[in-house]
């Protein structure tokens, strides 16, 4: 006869047959079997403990990453009832943990507003495990029952738990036992699964990343809430590499919260909240006494919470969330937001255009969405989602409920005569109309540019100096600091394929100025359109003029700050460019060493770039016995270079240096950017004051 662990009988049909399902289409519940499925588990099961927190049930959730590949949730809700369900005669935890399309968000007696409306997250997640351990604290006593593959039965685990260790299920009932004893009043449920390897792919891994944002993210919509997370993995190149990590999650300031910690940009307004509800009738199936399905229709309660604000910038970010449920690819919550939002500001717009010069042209979504920062959340009973994935809202009510909020919330706002409401209005209209007439003009630039050529004179600044070659890859434009410096560059240039354009002085600081004064200034207009890919949402990288744009400026602080000036405005309005790494930095030498050679041999000309590279280079003249003429050449501007040395040391591909610039990390790169050139002062006195010490005096041109 078999081992009872190898017995098939009606016993495992009964539990079996709704997740046998899951486990043949694992992609139906889950999206997929790889990374992004494995931790959509993780979600279903934390979304869960979530809910408890969302219902005022509890305060804290903990999730640890385990060594061996587990993953351990523990909350301090209500615990899972662990009494008999009246129907099925089993425990509240077998059917949640059993049974599909089960448990306490179904009929509204439990949760009002929750993330998990399907039922199936708990039993999806065992139904995908090698092993699944279940703990509640309940009644003062502490419950445990552990799954194999969505069977229940037990582990004879000798020490440390494993899904590999010897199993019993439970052939004729289960049996739900107590292990332990709490404290009274005291309750929770902790729950430890092992993902099934033979259902996911061998490459399939938790991120603590993502862990971290969705933690982060949760903590934000659930005001209170504190969240735990433990990565005791060790894994290679991760923070957790030489020991247990564990951060702590908590935000008691919501999504207003949320909107600043979103933000990249400087602000236009501050976080302004709209609120609302409304109220919807819809058909649904009810089960009727007689056991069989019935239409019936209910009304439903639809509460509306949107923070929002704007700044200087033009990338937009907007969350969306149903219940504390992210909605990433949106739906009709977020889509009754947009269209409402663009009627409203159109409304406003046209009763003030002869004040705010808008002229007859219409705004369009993307001028009123640069630079907005927003969460939207409602909150209802029992949405309804496209697929178990819940991506997208498909609730048709609440479409017309949002757009009736916002309508209401940003009209008020708007036309608001409170002092720091009206100027804030101002500010934001002013922001919207130069946005529309950005578009425009780079629309109109788009459809009248051409590459010129000998008959174009007149379509760039009189001031550039272009190349001749029409391969863009081979291309290169100089943006050369001065007049002075363009005299000599055109002498050194290869005019085939370097193109110049001169800067004078310092340009605008566009992290600072508003999109119209940016267009408005000389200096920024003449780079977009010498570039000739328009800028901001309109910048086309495939319409960009040259392979390669050069800034190319004085070796001293100056020269360092035109170029950081010059870099602010590629990376606020011509970002692409420096994505794709076509933005570079010459790099001109420092000094000029003449070696004297004996009789008649020429000298030797040196270049060194920093005052180490001439303080080796001197140290190793001096060892060899070899002099050079004095005083060495300290170069503080190109213009003090002829043509000759500037060619050899700086604009020739054979001999130059150039530095690329990249992006390495895009929220590291706005906050530096925002740090140096900023509103906000307090922090740039503090860097500077801080690096003074390391400044070199002979780089200050004075």
């Amino acid at each position: 006869m078999a081992p009872p662990s190898t017995e098939y009988n009606a016993r495992h049909l009964s539990v079996l047959e709704g997740l046998e399902a899951v486990r043949k289409r694992p992609g139906m519940y889950i999206g997929s079997t790889d990374s992004r499925g494995l931790m959509h588990c993780l979600w279903e099961i934390i979304d869960n403990s979530v809910d408890e927190a969302l219902a005022g049930h509890g305060q804290s959730i903990k999730v640890i990453l385990h060594p061996d590949g587990s993953v351990e949730i523990h909350d301090d809700g209500r615990g899972i009832p662990v009494d008999a369900e009246p129907k099925t005669g089993l425990s509240g935890v077998e059917v949640v943990f059993t049974k599909l399309h089960a448990g306490g968000k179904f009929g509204g007696g439990s949760y009002t507003a929750s993330g998990g409306l399907h039922g199936v997250g708990a039993s999806v997640v065992n139904a995908l495990s090698a092993r699944l351990d279940v703990q509640v604290d309940r009644g003062s006593k502490t419950y445990q029952m552990s799954f194999r593959r969505g069977e229940p039965g037990r582990f004879l685990d000798a020490k440390s738990p494993s899904p590999t260790a010897k199993f019993e299920p439970f052939l004729e009932s289960s049996r739900l036992e107590v292990v332990g004893t709490t404290k009274r009043g005291v309750t929770g449920t902790r729950i430890r699964y092992w993902a099934d390897r033979q259902i996911f792919t061998p490459d399939a891994k938790f991120s603590y990343e993502e862990l971290q944002a969705r933690a982060r993210q949760t903590s934000f919509l659930v005001p209170g809430l504190r969240i735990t997370l433990r990565d005791e993995r060790r894994l290679a190149g991760t923070a957790a590499e030489a020991g247990a990590l564990e951060e702590v999650f908590q935000h008691d300031g919501g999504i207003s919260e949320f909107t600043t910690f979103l933000a990249a940009d400087s602000a236009v307004t501050d976080v302004w909240r709209l609120h609302g509800s409304g109220r919807f009738k819809e058909s649904v199936p009810v089960l009727g006494e007689n056991g069989h399905s019935e239409i019936a229709e209910v009304e439903r309660d639809c509460e509306v919470d949107i923070a929002l604000r704007w700044g200087i910038g033009y990338d937009t970010t907007v969350k969306s969330f149903v219940n504390i449920i992210a909605t990433p690819k949106g739906g009709t919550h977020q889509s009754g937001f947009e269209q409402s939002l663009l009627k409203s500001f159109r409304k406003v717009i046209e009763a003030n255009s002869r004040k705010l010069k808008a002229g007859n042209d219409k705004i369009e979504k993307d001028d009123v969405f640069a630079g907005l920062t927003a969460v939207l959340t409602v909150r209802l009973a029992e949405p309804q989602f496209e697929g178990q994935t819940k991506e997208i809202l498909g609730t048709s009510a609440v479409r017309a409920i949002v757009a009736k909020v916002v309508e209401k919330e940003i009209l008020a706002k708007l036309n608001s005569t409170a002092r720091g409401d009206k100027a804030q209005s101002a500010l934001l209209l002013e922001k919207v109309v130069a946005e529309m007439k950005s578009r425009i003009s780079a629309r109109v630039h788009k459809e009248t540019q051409r590459r010129k050529n000998a008959l174009e004179t007149s379509s760039m600044p009189s001031k550039l100096a272009d190349c001749r070659i029409d391969d863009v890859e081979r291309s290169e434009l100089f943006i050369v600091e001065g007049d002075s410096a363009l005299g000599t560059a055109k002498l050194a240039r290869s005019s085939d394929y370097q193109a110049l354009l001169p800067i004078r002085g310092k340009i605008l600081n566009v992290q600072k100025a508003s999109v119209g004064d940016m267009l408005a200034n000389a200096e920024c207009g003449a780079l977009i359109q010498v570039v000739g890919a328009g800028s901001g949402r309109s910048f086309q990288l495939d319409a960009a003029r040259y392979g390669k744009v050069i800034l190319m400026t004085d070796a001293d602080v100056d020269g360092a700050h035109i170029r950081t000036l010059l870099l602010t405005l590629f990376f606020r309005y011509m970002r692409p460019l420096v994505d794709a790494g076509r933005v570079y930095a010459a790099v001109p030498p420092l000094h000029r060493v003449e070696v004297i050679n004996h009789g008649s041999k020429t000298n030797d000309t040196i270049y060194t770039y920093s005052e180490q590279e001439l303080s080796r280079l001197l140290a190793e003249l001096e060892k060899q016995g070899k002099r050079y003429k004095e005083p060495i050449q300290r170069y503080k501007g190109l213009g003090e270079m002829d043509a000759e040395q500037l060619a050899e040391t700086t604009m020739d591909p054979r001999h130059r240096t150039l530095r690329r610039v990249r992006i390495q990390e895009a929220e590291s790169a706005e906050r530096v950017f925002d740090l140096l050139m900023g509103s906000d002062v307090a922090p740039r006195k503090d860097f500077i004051v801080a690096g003074a010490a390391s400044l070199d005096r002979e780089r200050i041109d004075a």
